[in-house]
């Protein structure tokens, strides 16, 4: 805690307060979620043992690993990767949290199958060699502030004269929906960048690195972005294609609401090996 407010130039007490205020998590309990959401992500994943996995993401040891992760989703480390044979939906912690029923593994097929044709019928994919992006950005929790966030992006951006007919806005997701739920899920709302620029205030900078990705093109509506999503996902597995480490981002090629059926065309892109 006090590394952490050192660097955001707070004393601990006003840091956590802030942090709260912004995230609605303490400090603590944001970083024990994230611990054991990408602990659960490795766990439907990779091959580790529970006990390597624990190690990794530093519990002291199994029972403890066990115990926190129990409680976050209802079933032991063991037991959840039995009931995720499907690696691509959302993640069983909607049954625990929610009383959802999850669905058994011949609805599972059936969904697999939907997804396949889905992805086969609106969806154009290539695996391709993407350059360096350099992003400005604005950062939102959860997809009901990616609005706002995309709003208060263009109010800075328009007056610098960044936006025009071959302006590209981004969103990366620094989160899966699998394992984070959808009002935690970090995302940065971006414009492409093609020169140098300064900025202030909520506008940060990032850049997208190069390298190899699935980008899956797209003209779909806005209710249609989980199911193309998931669908790619599957598609990458179906193939042999292995995501790493890096970020997810959406390209978008149009503004929706000038669309005659409001659909976006946009690119989705999973980075792999």
């Amino acid at each position: 805690m006090n590394t952490v407010s050192e660097i955001a130039f707070f004393s601990p007490f006003h840091f956590h307060r802030v942090f709260k205020f912004v995230t609605g998590e303490t400090l603590n309990g944001y970083v024990t979620r994230k611990r054991i959401e990408k602990s659960a992500t490795e766990l439907l994943h990779k091959n580790g043992t529970t006990t390597e996995i624990a190690h990794k993401f530093g519990f002291s040891d199994n029972s403890s690993y066990s115990r926190t992760f129990k409680k976050y989703f209802g079933v032991s480390p063991t037991e959840f990767k039995k009931q995720n044979p499907n690696r691509h939906s959302k993640i069983r912690q909607l049954e625990s949290k929610n009383g959802q029923e999850y669905p058994d593994y011949e609805k599972y097929i059936c969904v697999i199958n939907n997804l396949k044709n889905w992805i086969k019928m609106n969806a154009k994919i290539e695996i391709k060699e993407m350059p360096k992006m350099d992003l400005a950005f604005v950062s939102s929790i959860g997809p009901q502030n990616l609005e706002m966030a995309y709003g208060k992006l263009m109010q800075w951006a328009t007056p610098k004269g960044l936006i025009n007919d071959q302006t590209k806005m981004i969103t990366v997701y620094h989160d899966s929906f699998k394992v984070t739920e959808a009002d935690k899920v970090r995302m940065s709302a971006s414009v492409l960048l093609d020169k140098p620029i300064e900025t202030e205030g909520e506008i940060g900078l990032t850049t997208i690195e190069s390298g190899k990705f699935i980008v899956g093109s797209f003209e779909i509506g806005l209710n249609e972005f989980e199911k193309s999503w998931t669908g790619l996902f599957v598609w990458m597995n179906e193939n042999g294609y292995k995501k790493v480490d890096r970020e997810p981002f959406e390209i978008y090629h149009n503004n929706f609401n000038e669309h005659p059926q409001r659909k976006a065309i946009v690119d989705f892109c999973i980075p792999i090996e």
